[in-house]
């Protein structure tokens, strides 16, 4: 059985087909890790629903730093009450995701609570043998840029993220958003990648303090097969994000 995932760090613009997204019509499953909104409006919500609805696969959702949890969660249904941490995991195909909330209300970098490491590291202990992919919105790997570091995560919170994932070897990959760009590294000895944006793009620049953004929008695959987990990258045609 092939199970692919797309993590998508915001809304897509225009909605497209499963067959003409990955060129397949097997076991898909979309995954997209936050900021689905810019303003975390009920509205905002209603029309990314609409925009997923097409799609005719499970779409399973975390917040970004741009998303409301309670609106989130209202809009989809999800687990748990109000402004709570969006956590849970879902088996899809012979593969297990686990969404773990990395947002600090009100904020635009991300960090991991006592109790939400504790969380994670018991739920990863319910299911040790089956293929895990961690998601979450604000992937746990440094850049080199100093503005966008800025936003994501301190080190320390890199670290205590690490401790956790360390323990756990059904771990493939531990996949996020935020960053509008592709970006691969490595936390306790697991792959880490951030997928692109389903908007714009960060130009790369390593020594001002600046952001610019660039075309084309994209999404990241990760497939399992016979036991041989991999992570792709797609990139798309323009979008119409402001």
């Amino acid at each position: 059985m092939t199970v692919s995932i797309s993590v998508i760090s915001c809304a897509i613009a225009a909605p497209v087909n499963n067959a003409s997204i990955v060129g397949t019509t097997a076991s898909i499953t979309y995954g997209v890790t936050g900021d689905l909104t810019d303003d975390g409006s009920e509205e905002s919500y209603r029309r990314v629903r609409q925009l997923l609805e097409p799609f005719d696969a499970p779409v399973h959702v975390l917040p970004g730093n741009h998303d409301d949890r309670r609106n989130l969660r209202e809009a989809f249904g999800l687990a748990g009450e109000g402004d709570e941490p969006i956590n849970y995991s879902v088996d899809v195909g012979g593969l297990r995701l686990v969404a773990f909330d990395s947002i600090v209300p009100g904020q635009d970098p991300g960090a991991y609570s006592t109790t939400q490491l504790r969380w994670l590291d018991q739920e990863l202990r319910r299911d040790t043998e089956a293929p895990t992919v961690l998601a979450l919105h604000h992937p746990p790997l440094p850049t080199g840029m100093p503005e966008w570091d800025a936003i994501n995560l301190e080190p320390s919170e890199r670290e205590a993220l690490a401790a956790v994932v360390s323990r756990h070897s059904q771990l493939r990959a531990v996949v996020g958003g935020h960053l509008h760009r592709t970006a691969a590294g490595t936390l306790g000895g697991c792959t880490v990648l951030s997928a692109p944006s389903a908007c714009l793009q960060v130009r790369p620049d390593f020594e001002r303090n600046d952001i610019s953004f660039v075309q084309p929008p994209g999404f990241a695959l990760h497939v399992l097969r016979g036991g041989d987990f991999s992570s792709q990258v797609e990139l798309l045609g323009s979008c119409e994000c402001g």
